[in-house]
């Protein structure tokens, strides 16, 4: 096979750099000679189109980027939004900035197939106007605005934001390129985008995983602007992070929610906690901790019971669930990517605007019969 001349060699290094490995990590990923990889970093040898295909699949980029002559540009290859989340927290791992880079593309393939389809309506992103320095009352303004019920899990959670405009992904259990590790700190990430912003959550115990999502929207709607949050902007007491926190405790427990509970019920042993607020915790969709905190920040609960009860529980060792199996392959999209995104891509497809190799790299490499399972699961609803 006829190969071609590598203009720009450097970028590859470039790329390199940025995903951390090197020229034989790529080689290895990639299934191409280390040998070969070699020569055209030195600038003494080509490669096949296929092989340049592989290396910027690869890197998520376009194979025209390592043609292009001169340096890289970084302010014209990321987004502002991605330098935000990169400058917020210039200690990412080159898999997070992996994902942020996916996620935008995955965003604008929605609008992309969106404007395709003149014929479907999407959520508009109207969010009211909420007061950045009342989160409390922000918080309630933006209750009413997702229209939400007394009783709640994080698939209704999920749902009221993207009835309002906003994606939102949930990272993926299994191993891939949509998941965001255990072993990663980042517990999610909101896009900011004045028609169409997206919320990603890191997969973990749906009352964990409904703090992220309204934290994380709480700094779209005070804020405006983009974030990535790890554990200790959740414990945050300051600026930003501690807004987004009261906004995301007071939407998810407001204070209509804390008079049903009766505090000369509460038990003095922390281990004991969850346990009296297990028919609230169930209802609410939310952690022990999420209402104890507003709890005492409510000056219904001693500061010393609610740092015991954080001790205990840290203290505890939970199971961690075993790999289950994917004879549900299909429905793992709507998961990941949100109900608002998986039925565009479906609508595009039967609408003929995309090819069924299109609709699969779209929903994560689905396998051409699950497509088909996950359209015939759709038809079901």
């Amino acid at each position: 096979m006829e190969r071609i001349q590598i203009v720009n060699p450097e970028r590859i290094a470039w790329c390199c750099a940025e995903r951390e490995i090197t020229a034989d990590d790529l080689a290895a990923s990639v299934g191409i000679s280390p040998a070969t990889i070699a020569r055209v970093m030195n600038h003494e040898g080509g490669m096949t189109f296929n092989q340049l295909r592989k290396i910027a699949e690869y890197f998520h980029r376009g194979v025209l980027f390592f043609l292009e002559p001169g340096p890289v540009n970084e302010a014209q290859l990321h987004t502002p939004q991605f330098r935000t989340l990169t400058n917020e927290k210039p200690e990412l791992s080159p898999k997070i900035k992996a994902l942020i880079e996916r996620v935008e593309k995955q965003r604008d393939v929605y609008l992309s197939l969106l404007e395709d389809l003149d014929e479907i309506d999407r959520p508009s992103y109207t969010p009211p106007y909420l007061p950045p320095a009342d989160p409390k009352r922000a918080a309630r303004l933006a209750r009413d605005w997702l229209k939400l019920g007394e009783e709640n899990d994080f698939d209704s959670y999920r749902s009221a934001v993207e009835e309002r405009g906003v994606l939102v992904f949930r990272s993926n259990g299994y191993s891939g390129k949509w998941q965001i590790p255990k072993d990663e700190p980042i517990l999610g990430f909101s896009i900011y985008d004045a028609t169409c912003p997206v919320v990603v959550v890191k997969k973990q115990w749906e009352s964990q995983q409904a703090f992220t999502l309204m934290h994380e929207l709480g700094h779209l709607l005070l804020h405006r602007t983009s974030s990535i949050d790890d554990q200790g902007d959740f414990d945050s007491n300051a600026g930003l992070e501690r807004d987004a926190n009261s906004f995301a405790g007071s939407l998810l427990v407001p204070d209509d929610f804390l008079r049903l509970i009766e505090d000369t019920e509460r038990p003095q042993d922390v281990g004991n906690l969850d346990t009296w607020l297990r028919p609230y915790r169930e209802a609410w969709g939310v952690s022990g901790e999420v209402i104890l905190r507003r709890l005492l920040d409510s000056h219904r609960l001693a500061q010393g019971q609610y740092h015991a009860y954080r001790n205990w529980r840290a203290q505890r060792e939970y199971p961690q669930s075993e790999r289950g199996s994917r004879q549900y392959r299909h429905r793992e999209p709507r998961h990941v990517f949100g109900d608002p995104f998986v039925r565009t891509v479906l609508a595009a497809l039967n609408a003929r605007q995309v090819t069924l190799a299109k609709a699969s790299s779209y929903l994560d490499s689905l396998k051409i019969k699950d497509l088909h399972k996950l359209e015939q699961y759709y038809a079901g609803l």
